[in-house]
């Protein structure tokens, strides 16, 4: 797909993406960002916006695979119930497994802690030509942890390196990492759902009132929501100091779920559509065998028939 060819997507776009994206620059404050945006939107014509990103997805992934030349790494965070699990498999509908590959990230494994905090999430990297999907990453060690402190005492780290400074430094080594990741052909996107404390608490009573919702449901989410504010505050640090023009952070309105997929969607086709991606060329010496491989295919499907 030419550059001239793919202005009308990029234009369709923009509107979804821009008011969201957040690169460093200039100020930020998660205060401004609302939940419940809809964007002008309703949700007759946000289906058809979810439909044509996900036709426009799986053609850009079939280059992508084929092309094997940049990655895709996509990252989701938010709250619980903020709608992570059901974006990327409402986003990524119809597109061919093989070329994806979903990560959720736990609780470390005793192994995972005998490591530094980001190699768990680096062994996990997607290779070029794939796309890799991060249900929550190692952000979580600058919110969970930075939430829980009683964690990060858990961590091994030898007491004299955890200084005041910790979270400063942990932003700055996730910055430099994902830098390096950019200027090795690896496209960042990472997507937080910015849902509010009431949309949350309807959902959690939806878990609790429909029995095919219950397993969702977890004593420890209402745990975590009694320390709201200490979350929004984290949040908004690490955004603040993770985002760069390399690995932007997009502050998705996540009260509604289908206005999230549209921004979603509409962020990762346009990144994609950026790369100008195509299917490899065959030389002509390939073309030259091809041809003579057709007509013996030809040939031998006539002389079957007869």
């Amino acid at each position: 797909m030419s550059k001239k060819s793919s202005q009308p997507i990029a234009d369709e776009l923009k509107s979804y993406v821009a008011p969201f994206r957040y690169d460093g620059s200039g100020e930020f404050h998660l205060k401004s960002h609302k939940t419940n945006e809809k964007g002008g939107l309703d949700k007759e014509r946000a289906t058809k916006i979810i439909e044509a990103n996900r036709e426009r997805l799986a053609e850009f992934q079939e280059k992508l695979y084929a092309q094997d030349r940049w990655s895709l790494l996509l990252i989701f965070q938010g709250m619980d119930a903020a709608g992570k699990d059901s974006a990327i498999k409402s986003v990524f509908e119809g597109v061919n497994p093989q070329g994806c590959e979903v990560t959720a990230f736990k609780q470390p494994s005793t192994k995972e802690l005998d490591h530094d905090f980001l190699w768990r999430s680096m062994i996990a990297l997607p290779e070029r030509g794939r796309i890799g999907i991060f249900n929550r990453s190692y952000y979580e060690e600058c919110l969970v942890v930075r939430v829980h402190p009683e964690i990060l005492a858990k961590q091994k780290i030898p007491p004299r390196l955890v200084t005041k400074d910790i979270w400063k430094e942990r932003f700055e080594d996730i910055s430099a990492m994902e830098r390096y990741l950019a200027r090795n052909g690896t496209v960042i996107l990472k997507f937080f759902l910015n849902v509010s404390k009431e949309e949350q608490r309807e959902r959690f009573l939806e878990r609790l009132e429909e029995p095919a919702k219950n397993w969702k449901f977890s004593l420890a989410d209402i745990g975590e929501r009694a320390l709201w504010a200490k979350y929004q505050a984290a949040y908004q640090d690490l955004i603040r100091h993770t985002s760069t023009k390399a690995a932007p952070w997009i502050v998705v309105p996540a009260d509604h779920k289908w206005f999230a997929r549209v921004v979603i969607g509409s962020t990762i086709v346009a990144a994609l559509d950026n790369l100008d991606l195509h299917f490899p060329k065959v030389d002509k010496a390939d073309r030259s065998e091809f041809a003579k491989v057709r007509e013996a295919l030809v040939s031998e499907g006539k002389a079957t028939k007869k």
